[in-house]
């Protein structure tokens, strides 16, 4: 059983229990993820978004990809796109910031403007529930595909589903990928 409590309109707070038959499938709306203030964001706030999400670093050769990631994210975040940034130190080392540090580099120095996480885990021993569930078939249904370097990026369509992934080599700008974003944006 999931239990989710809200407000409403009126006056007190309603409690609304929703049965989840154990074969139904998790969806990313099921995670929350960690901001920079240290509070949990629950990545249902991002529930009918078509989501690309990856994982960062700022010290990697592909870095250059936050660029690339923004003008994505310029392009389709008004029609329902949104772009989930979680940096990662599981690659060499390529992350060695944390906290207010990282967040500046993102926001400052590479002049991101959608949503990027507390560092996490990717891979390994310690791999965020996150990670672990949109890289392995098992948990979400459609693809297994641990990220192999930085900048390993997910397609997620409007009802949490993930789609499919790209390479970190793959350019958010490709055609393939913007391709994909627009079919999903359009269903």
């Amino acid at each position: 059983m999931k239990i989710l409590l809200g407000s409403s309109k009126s006056r007190g707070h309603s409690l609304l229990c929703e049965h989840l038959n154990e074969n139904q499938m998790k969806t990313v709306y099921d995670f929350d993820a960690l901001q920079f203030n240290g509070k949990k964001r629950s990545l249902a706030d991002f529930e009918g978004k078509v989501l690309l999400i990856v994982n960062t670093a700022s010290q990697c050769l592909l870095t250059r990809q936050f660029k690339s990631l923004e003008k994505l994210y310029q392009k389709y975040k008004d029609q329902g796109f949104e772009i989930l940034a979680f940096p990662a130190n599981n690659f060499r080392n390529q992350e060695p910031l944390t906290g207010g540090t990282l967040e500046t580099f993102c926001r400052i120095n590479q002049q991101v403007s959608f949503p990027v996480f507390k560092r996490s885990h990717v891979i390994g021993e310690y791999t965020s529930p996150l990670y672990s569930f949109l890289s392995n078939k098992e948990q979400n249904g459609n693809i297994n595909s641990k990220p192999l370097w930085n900048f390993h990026k997910y397609l997620i369509n409007r009802k949490g589903e993930v789609i499919d992934f790209y390479y970190p080599i793959t350019s958010p700008l490709s055609s393939k990928i913007c391709r994909n974003i627009e079919r999903l944006l359009q269903e």
